[in-house]
């Protein structure tokens, strides 16, 4: 690892949110699976917007990060952990839901990753996994014409060091046993080299080009 590129540095340059359209994208996959009740742990939470859109499905949220930012909800647990070297401070088979929110992008190993999410999903529980979208228009232009995807520049490292394709995410999964594995897009996305989004009609025709960030989900057995 580059001097200066630990995990917390990592997780400190991620700024700890997220985009309205990468919860709007986790809100259909709970809607979709009718996944709700009990605990929900929310691994990379960064500040804890994602329990806004938890809040009313489960009844506890448990937050796990190298930092704790400001703002993380009162009513939250926050756990401290290294997700590059260390479990999360929680028993297994503990959640009904695990999530990872714009997470395994910052992380050196992502199957050991979804492998430690899928230890803390019960049975019948859910992972749920975000990260940029490789290749959407913008992502597989970027590559062409600079030689690296659009979230994966220079200026985004080493925030950002593990970019994954669709294709990684569903073999992960299934290599660590999870089922019903798939797929959504964020239907929102950035024309390439311009500050313009592509019309929400036309990324709902086209989400895996025209998306910027994509889910996985997969239900534990």
């Amino acid at each position: 690892m580059i001097a200066g590129a630990t995990v917390e540095n990592r997780a400190i340059a991620s700024r700890g949110t997220s985009a309205a359209a990468i919860h709007r994208m986790v809100e259909r996959a709970l809607d979709r699976h009718g996944i709700a009740g009990g605990l929900a742990v929310d691994l990379g939470c960064g500040k804890g917007d994602l329990a806004a859109v938890l809040t009313g499905r489960f009844q506890e949220y448990a937050g796990v990060d190298a930092v704790r930012f400001d703002g993380f909800p009162p009513n939250g647990l926050f756990l401290r952990a290294n997700l590059d070297a260390e479990r999360a401070p929680l028993p297994d088979a503990c959640a009904t839901l695990v999530a990872a929110v714009e997470t395994i992008e910052h992380l050196e190993n992502p199957r050991a990753f979804v492998r430690e999410l899928t230890r803390l999903a019960k049975p019948g529980g859910w992972v749920i996994v975000t990260t940029p979208n490789q290749t959407s228009l913008l992502s597989l232009a970027t590559l062409a014409l600079k030689g690296a995807y659009s979230a994966f520049q220079d200026t985004d490292y080493p925030a950002h060091i593990t970019p994954l394709l669709e294709l990684d995410l569903r073999r992960i999964f299934t290599e660590c046993g999870l089922r019903d594995v798939s797929v959504d897009h964020t239907h929102r996305g950035r024309a390439p080299f311009t500050a313009r989004h592509w019309p929400a009609w036309l990324s709902r025709r086209f989400p895996e080009r025209l998306s910027d960030n994509l889910l996985a989900a997969g239900r534990k057995p």
